[in-house]
């Protein structure tokens, strides 16, 4: 690989066509700009790398399109140099939080202590939901508060703020975090009622707690299981209890007298 001018590079792919790489060193670390069709356009890319790592003035958000750098590696640059850090994900970072550009318009927010997991995980969006690319899968990035893939905001979580990509824990209500079980006001008093999918949703009864609630989904899915029923039911794994302590909770526990009436056929 042979350097032509400044923070460019030749190169060769393996069917002998010609391509150049752009690079750049600042505070000794040698930093990758990606590679280019052109000596032209790599050399573009080395000057606005340049710009961004000695002109304080310029920001994340003065990024417009087109750019001779990608979005991404625009936010690397200027987190690098703001606070020191260089991070190939668009992470920047602020005081105990930080943010992860997806785009100029869609900055999600966390907590500092999150900064690890999101340096080495790249975000995705399918839809309305936010995946981390984890070992080969697409890991929905609200699992690691808890919430199941399935919860519905507005009634399993709630945002605080209104803000809906901001993933801060304090912004984060969780309302029903466990698998069939459901927060709801029931003649005057709040109950944690548990449903179990068959042919159609059972109510397997109303608890005082989300923990005895959450123990009766797995209680009545043990009681399906044993019955015959085909169906394979995750279970709820309460981190607040120990084995003991579920195993006593489980005993005192009543279900719904139909779910003892089912039938299955094989």
């Amino acid at each position: 690989m042979a350097k032509t001018i400044s923070g460019v590079y030749t190169t060769s792919k393996k069917d002998g066509s010609t391509y150049y790489r752009a690079s750049i060193t600042y505070r000794t670390r040698h930093i990758s700009l990606g590679s280019y069709d052109t000596e032209e356009a790599a050399h573009r890319a080395y000057i606005q790398a340049r710009l961004l790592l000695h002109d304080t003035t310029v920001g994340v958000l003065d990024y417009h399109a087109p750019s001779a750098l990608p979005f991404e590696k625009w936010v690397s640059l200027i987190n690098f140099r703001d606070n020191g850090i260089y991070i190939a994900n668009p992470i920047y970072i602020m005081r105990k939080m930080f943010y992860y550009y997806l785009n100029p318009d869609e900055i999600l927010k966390f907590d500092a202590d999150e900064l690890f997991y999101y340096s080495s995980h790249k975000i995705q969006r399918r839809g309305t939901h936010y995946f981390a690319a984890d070992y080969g899968m697409q890991v929905n990035i609200l699992n690691r508060y808890g919430i199941r893939s399935y919860a519905v905001e507005g009634r399993d979580y709630f945002f605080l703020n209104g803000d809906i990509l901001d993933f801060r824990t304090s912004n984060l209500n969780i309302v029903n975090r466990y698998i069939g079980v459901t927060r709801e006001v029931h003649r005057g008093r709040t109950v944690y009622r548990t449903r179990i999918h068959i042919r159609g949703n059972y109510i397997v009864g109303d608890y005082d707690t989300e923990e005895k609630a959450a123990a009766a989904y797995n209680a009545a899915a043990d009681l399906l299981e044993k019955a015959g029923c085909k169906k394979k039911y995750p279970r709820n794994y309460i981190e607040t209890l120990s084995e003991a302590e579920y195993t006593e909770l489980c005993k005192t526990l009543v279900l719904s007298p139909k779910l003892y009436d089912l039938k299955f056929t094989s």
